[in-house]
């Protein structure tokens, strides 16, 4: 029901303009620019249903010259998180650790698949979510397909509607690790929100199991 309820929604989608623009001032950027040690890597994002294994969402870590995440048509977000358009800035080991802990829960889990590739190769990453512009709904994996597809490695990566289709055809690629990510708190993600709030107030911890 939920696949058929979003075919039929595509062509307007399509046919419209992309999602909402969002634009963080250059300061806002400047004070949160994180750069995570180690390779230059790329992280496919797949937040998949526990009960019918069905894709809900697709998004694209980039470790360049600064770690961000590309996050199409996301509801991710925090007052000191940065983003312009869909790019999420300043993804520092507690900002991912917040993203996983926002998106996993009773009703969903997340597999992170990363895989290492040339300097170069992330620079162009992160030039082409940056270039991408606001995604509108329902389009997350097809976004993220057209940044990947673009890069030297990823070509053969098919350009699919549904996050499990990205998610598999990427897992086939060389050197490509995977993580299975599971929570069992609440399915509001209000609640993963006010948690990490309290964390940047210095109230609590942020778990991650």
């Amino acid at each position: 029901m939920q696949r058929r309820a979003v075919l039929i929604g595509l062509p307007l989608v399509l046919a419209g303009c992309g999602g909402q623009a969002v634009w963080a001032p250059d300061e806002a950027l400047a004070s949160v620019r994180y750069r995570h040690p180690g390779p230059s890597t790329l992280t496919l994002f797949t937040v998949r249903n526990n009960g019918d294994n069905q894709g809900a969402h697709t998004s694209l870590m980039i470790n360049a010259s600064q770690r961000v995440i590309f996050d199409p048509a996301g509801t991710f977000g925090h007052g000191s998180i940065p983003e312009r358009n869909d790019v999420v800035y300043g993804i520092s080991p507690r900002v991912e650790a917040f993203y996983t802990s926002y998106h996993a829960r009773a009703s969903y889990h997340v597999i992170r698949q990363t895989v290492q590739v040339t300097p170069e190769v992330a620079e162009l990453a992160l030039t082409l979510a940056e270039g991408y512009g606001p995604v509108a709904k329902g389009l997350c994996a097809r976004s993220t397909s057209d940044i990947l597809r673009r890069l030297p490695g990823f070509e053969s990566l098919p350009n699919p509607l549904f996050p499990e289709n990205l998610m598999e055809a990427f897992q086939g690629l060389p050197g490509v690790e995977a993580e299975f990510i599971y929570e069992d708190d609440d399915d509001d993600k209000e609640i993963a929100r006010a948690a990490y709030d309290a964390l940047v107030r210095g109230e609590t911890r942020l778990n991650r199991p």
